[in-house]
């Protein structure tokens, strides 16, 4: 994980990764385990369906983060989470005001350690994360995004044990 952890810091600071277009926060729990994630995001230039007042669009989003387990089986973990995220938006073209938005995720995560509690095992570092979600943008340019995702984190049957893991999050946005 050490390893890793140097190779997405190193590609951080090269070359645009500093152009980045916002932050985010996240809090959330589930299935016995807390989570907070901060990440950053970068705005793609690429829409789709722009025939009405509705299009898709998206950005990437790069997160690390932290679960603490709470079960009282015991031996509770803390697992240090970092992911990268292509993000698919359904949004207004020209919102004002609040803006309402529906999205939709599959990402890759490194986790470390491989399980969060006693009876909570992912059996490999890798997994995947998806997640759906909405919320609202809102502020003078959009800057400000709050919403709901619930994502689930399992390695696909990549390895056993493949127990996997949802999580309800809400997810602040702040964008430059």
């Amino acid at each position: 994980m050490n390893k890793t952890g140097w190779f997405l810091g190193a590609l951080l600071l090269t070359g645009n990764a500093w152009a980045v277009d916002g932050v985010s926060f996240e809090l959330g729990n589930g299935d016995y385990t807390d989570t907070a994630r901060v990440g950053a995001i970068w705005n793609w230039d690429k829409q789709w369906f722009t025939e009405g007042d509705w299009l898709v669009t998206g950005f990437w989003e790069a997160s690390a983060g932290m679960w603490r387990g709470r079960s009282s089986i015991g031996n509770n973990q803390t697992i240090t989470d970092l992911g990268i995220t292509p993000v698919f938006r359904f949004q207004q073209k020209h919102p004002s005001g609040v803006a309402p938005y529906l999205e939709g995720a599959i990402g890759a995560h490194l986790i470390s350690p491989t399980y969060v509690y006693a009876n909570r095992k992912f059996g490999s570092a890798f997994q995947f994360g998806d997640h759906v979600g909405f919320g609202v943008r809102f502020g003078e340019r959009q800057q400000f995004d709050l919403g709901y995702r619930f994502q689930h984190l399992s390695n696909g049957g990549i390895k056993k044990p493949n127990q996997g893991i949802n999580i309800n999050q809400v997810h602040f946005s702040y964008l430059f």
